[in-house]
């Protein structure tokens, strides 16, 4: 019998897509077609991998090529994360097809004044006015960290949560108190949903403007626009249920759960992708021509035959 003929695969644009899923104890496989995960005892649980911005994967997964290769060419991004997401330790890349659009990222971070046009953009959306004139990406850091902490207490007082401080240790995890361990779940959620957008965009999460050094700079700074009216609220109502004896599961394991509907009511993955866009053009560097074809652009791995989907796909 004669195989079907194949059908070119046409990625979901990412603001249509689901936000994330964690996964945890099985075989990731491609199986009859079908992006399965594979327990112990032989159970498939089938997962609609191209209506995903990204997989979480947790301790106890295991991943073949045929599942790898299959999240690259439907867009959906690969993060291997410790237990619970508080951890991340190492990422794919789906998008990152269009080299002009990470070196115009790169152009705009290594010019001090864009950069701090960037910066004080940033600042803009994230608490609602003008950054305040005269005053160096540094000092605009400090004045962002005072309000984050002030917000915390707000919320914890809101919420009716005891707060001493943002305290936990990656090594020591049940150690950190019930809203800490609340606020870095909900946070690890933020950032793979902020991860996903940067790369499937086709920019470095290494190339920070607020923040600078780490392998998710530029996570963190897309990520702290949205953290105060998404995931923040939800971390500290959770912690709330969790004092009160209710809600089921770890609190870590409700945090996701809030923060994904949370994702899905806010529409946020809507918004990620454009936003970045605007930030960076508010450096006031040329961007980058939406021609496909730039002369420093390497091929994709997959060939496209038809544009589908968001610019970072690779197919």
């Amino acid at each position: 019998m004669a195989e079907p003929p194949y059908i070119p695969l046409r990625p979901i644009p990412l603001k249509d897509r689901s936000a994330i899923v964690f996964l945890q104890y099985g075989q990731l496989d491609v199986i009859d077609g079908a992006f399965v995960l594979v327990d112990q005892h032989g159970v498939r649980v089938q997962i609609p991998v191209g209506g995903l911005a990204c997989l979480m994967l947790e301790p106890g997964t295991r991943v073949s090529h045929a599942a790898v290769m299959l999240c690259a060419q439907v867009g959906c991004l690969l993060i291997w994360v410790g237990e619970g997401g508080v951890r991340l330790y190492s990422a794919g890349q789906p998008g990152g097809a269009r080299a002009d659009r990470l070196l115009f990222q790169a152009r705009t971070a290594l010019d001090e004044t864009a950069r701090l046009n960037v910066v004080r953009e940033m600042y803009r959306r994230l608490v609602g006015e003008r950054a305040p004139a005269r005053r160096s990406v540094d000092q605009l850091r400090g004045i962002e960290g005072v309000r984050v902490r002030e917000l915390y207490k707000r919320l914890a007082s809101l919420h009716g949560v005891p707060w001493r401080a943002r305290r936990y240790e990656v090594q020591q995890w049940d150690a950190a108190d019930i809203p800490n361990r609340c606020l870095s779940a909900a946070t690890a959620c933020l950032y793979g949903l902020s991860e996903a957008a940067i790369l499937a965009a086709g920019y470095a999460p290494a190339i920070g403007f607020l923040h600078r050094g780490k392998p998710q700079s530029f996570v963190y700074d897309i990520a702290d626009i949205y953290k105060f009216e998404t995931v923040a609220p939800v971390a500290f109502a959770t912690a709330a249920q969790v004092a009160k004896g209710r809600g089921e599961g770890p609190p870590e394991r409700q945090v996701r759960i809030a923060c994904r509907e949370a994702f899905r009511s806010s529409k946020l993955l809507e918004r990620i992708i454009p936003d970045i866009e605007a930030i960076l053009r508010a450096g006031g560097l040329a961007p980058p021509d939406d021609a496909e074809d730039a002369p420093e652009a390497v091929p994709p791995a997959i060939t496209r035959t038809q544009a589908s989907g968001d610019d970072g796909h690779r197919g």
